[in-house]
């Protein structure tokens, strides 16, 4: 009996060592994965944070099965051998999530630190000399925002791009489509107030068009002193091009040239054919589901709590047309390609959208450039995808008829919907060869 005592207790001993010998590795993964997420190059950073994101959901999922089940069983059985079992997996399963959690809170505090602008490098994988890559914290109309400022030669001319949204964050668009023009320019990426690293500069009952026109003027002139240059270049994509010309209206003498792209010219006339085309061609395809919803949802303008979700509805359908990516799928996924964006930033990316397009863009619904903006005193530019239904192409092309300014051009490419689905050979070929040549003056 004693040497059967032994055994047994040899071999609780074991399975407890084991136990707490698989708790440790644990642990330990959770420590590299964290490390990871928070400090690891920018692909194996996104690895972790998947990996700990994943965990989190399952660990969850895993929790509320467990939690059920005991509910179920002491509501049939009520026998407190059944439940104690299940009730003990729920405790467990409640401590690992917490565990996790503050792996969580611990990336994201790590990744915030870490997150930067890459540097741009020279053919022997080094930076380059006299070239700039930096992201910084500035001081605009009295709130705390953040640009990114990337040029292979810090003396080329200045380029302030303004993103598509309103409130969708600019900086993953400096390494989706930005890069090539990183070679003669001076390329300015600006996270507008309430969005992606920005959230929360500006309060949302101060958010409006003018606010952000003021915002762009004072980066502009901090851009001059910066880099003395007399004057800028601006490019407007999509929401940005709303702003941009609202802005060189303003300030011309602050600007060589206006680019747009995606160019809004009259929002609510806009969105009504973007609703009517969805419509008919949800139809053609047979898609009843997606008729019901748009039918449902009536046409814009939207205003209110879900009004985005609206939008969406139709964007969704015509971004199919054009054959571009699902937006819903898009918004989220974007985020993740800006190494300059924590994992914080990320989530306030989608909160920044949400909030702010509510915010915002009913505030643009009579919005007319062929009447408010007929005229502007700088060179104008417009790139536009002959695909595009997001900005119609036919109100582009009426509004350059109407439009006076001291040179204008309207250059086509075989694409949708503003700069991330133009050729980039083809973006870098307007802003040299007819931007830069035409208007630029040393």
């Amino acid at each position: 009996m004693p040497d059967t005592a032994h055994v047994k207790s040899a071999r609780l001993q074991f399975r407890i060592s084991r136990r707490w010998g698989w708790r440790i590795l644990g642990l330990l993964a959770l420590v590299v994965v964290v490390a990871l997420a928070a400090f690891g190059p920018f692909m194996w950073q996104l690895l972790g944070q998947g990996i700990l994101l994943l965990s989190v959901v399952v660990v969850v999922l895993l929790a509320l099965g467990a939690l059920l089940i005991t509910l179920l069983i002491a509501a049939i059985t009520r026998r407190r051998a059944r439940i104690q079992p299940w009730l003990q997996r729920v405790v467990r399963l409640s401590l690992v999530l917490g565990i996790l959690l503050v792996g969580v809170v611990g990336a994201t505090l790590g990744s915030q630190w870490h997150a930067s602008t890459p540097p741009i490098l020279g053919a022997d994988g080094q930076p380059l000399p006299g070239s700039i890559a930096t992201m910084e914290q500035v001081t605009l109309g009295g709130s705390q925002q953040w640009i990114t400022m990337r040029g292979k030669h810090a003396h080329d001319p200045v380029l302030l791009y303004l993103n598509g949204g309103p409130g969708a964050g600019s900086f993953p668009w400096t390494a989706l489509a930005l890069g090539p023009l990183e070679d003669h320019f001076v390329v300015v990426n600006w996270d507008q107030p309430n969005t992606g690293k920005s959230y929360g500069a500006v309060p949302l009952v101060q958010l409006t068009p003018q606010r952000y026109v003021s915002d762009a003027q004072a980066l502009t002139q901090m851009l001059r002193t910066r880099f003395h240059q007399d004057k800028i270049y601006v490019l407007g994509d999509s929401w940005g091009s709303m702003l941009g010309i609202m802005l060189v209206q303003q300030h011309p003498e602050l600007f060589y040239a206006y680019i747009g792209s995606g160019q809004m010219v009259n929002t609510t006339q806009n969105d009504v054919m973007g609703y009517q085309l969805a419509l008919t061609y949800a139809a053609k395809r047979g898609d009843t589901a997606t008729v019901n919803t748009l039918r449902r949802n009536g046409p814009p303008p939207y205003v209110g709590d879900g009004m985005i979700w609206k939008y969406v509805a139709f964007f969704n359908v015509l971004n199919s047309y054009m054959g571009e990516p699902d937006y819903r799928l898009s918004v989220l996924l974007v985020p993740w390609f800006a190494p300059e964006y924590g994992l914080l930033d990320k989530v306030n990316y989608e909160r920044g959208l949400i909030e702010t397009y509510t915010v915002l863009y009913p505030q643009l619904k009579n919005l007319d450039f062929t009447r408010s903006a007929a005229k502007l005193d700088v060179p104008v530019y417009f790139f536009e995808g002959r695909k595009d239904v997001n900005a119609m192409t036919s109100l582009v092309e009426h509004y350059y008829s109407v439009l006076q300014a001291p040179h204008k051009e309207l250059i086509w490419s075989n694409s949708g919907h503003g700069i991330s689905g133009a050729d980039a050979t083809q973006l870098v070929d307007v802003m040299v060869n007819h931007v830069l040549l035409q208007t630029y003056h040393t």
